[in-house]
């Protein structure tokens, strides 16, 4: 796209802010944000959050090396790891909640939301499950390793599989914001 897309402006806020917000509205604690090199503008729209801020300074590096980064960052008495990415912002509090609950019921299954059979995101790793992934394999990997242990959670949430990677993306959950499909955020 060209354009940094966790700046990208969703209801008067930045998209990472726009996220975020229902990410700490749903109760989610010991938040970790990867930022890469160029993050300072990011950091900047987010310094005010109750979230502990880490660099990948590999600019080239796959999106597991941030999950790894953050992993190392999170406090030790975590059970599991909500992989939340700001390219999909519309993912709603119900699907953050419902993620949650269900890895209390759970906590030993990996949870995949998944709107009208396409799996989406965020996903929920229990933690030593997810340290799998620091012997080389990635996200899709681990879940495929592990497809006994992973539960896919049916969600009413197109959210879940709405991305921004095209400025048409981005143009199409704007409309999805101001014609009110989505509910307004925290």
């Amino acid at each position: 796209m060209g354009l940094q897309k966790q700046l990208l402006v969703l209801n008067d806020k930045p998209a990472i802010r726009y996220c975020l917000d229902a990410i700490i509205a749903a109760g989610v604690i010991d938040i970790v944000v990867v930022l890469g090199q160029n993050g300072n503008k990011i950091r900047e729209a987010i310094n005010n959050l109750p979230v502990s801020i880490v660099l990948n300074t590999n600019p080239e590096s796959e999106m597991v090396e941030s999950v790894k980064i953050g992993i190392q960052k999170i406090a030790g008495t975590a059970t599991g790891i909500l992989v939340c990415l700001s390219d999909h912002p519309l993912v709603s509090l119900n699907t953050f909640r419902e993620l949650i609950n269900s890895h209390g019921r759970e906590p030993d299954k990996i949870l995949i939301p998944v709107f009208n059979g396409k799996n989406g995101h965020p996903g929920l790793f229990p933690k030593n499950i997810l340290n799998e992934i620091f012997s080389g394999i990635n996200l899709r990997e681990l879940i495929r390793k592990n497809s006994d242990r992973t539960r896919l959670i049916n969600v009413a949430d197109e959210g879940v599989v709405l991305d921004m990677d095209t400025i048409a993306d981005y143009r199409k959950i704007l409309a999805k914001i101001r014609s009110g499909i989505v509910p307004v955020r925290p």
